[in-house]
């Protein structure tokens, strides 16, 4: 058994970074993303899928080239290799889970 505090987790941009390698060597990674209106990644790639479980607020989310809305209770499944990017609108943060199926974190930019 592992037990950590999200507030212990390394923060970085907008999100507490929970490494499964580091944190009991698990087999996914997860973006504990909290972020102010306007604040988002820029488009990049995965070499494995990622699932997003957006909990609050909404998000402007691009997906291989197809720009959508996105808001609480939502969960976007994004394959291996798919290039993305999000943005949070709105007035309010957006606050979403994002579950990298790998034990670190890969990702490479785009454009």
């Amino acid at each position: 058994m592992h037990h950590v505090r999200q507030e212990d987790l390394p923060f970085l941009g907008s999100s507490h970074h929970f490494v499964g390698a580091d944190q009991g060597d698990t087999g996914v990674s997860v973006f504990l993303f909290d972020g102010e209106p306007g604040r988002g990644p820029g488009p990049h790639r995965h070499p494995y899928d990622e699932i997003q479980f957006i909990r609050e607020g909404r998000g402007l989310y691009t997906v291989n080239g197809e720009t959508f809305e996105a808001g609480a209770g939502d969960i976007l499944v994004i394959k291996a290799g798919e290039v993305h990017s999000f943005r949070a609108i709105g007035e309010t943060p957006l606050v979403q889970l994002d579950i990298h199926l790998n034990p670190t974190f890969v990702q490479e930019k785009v454009g």
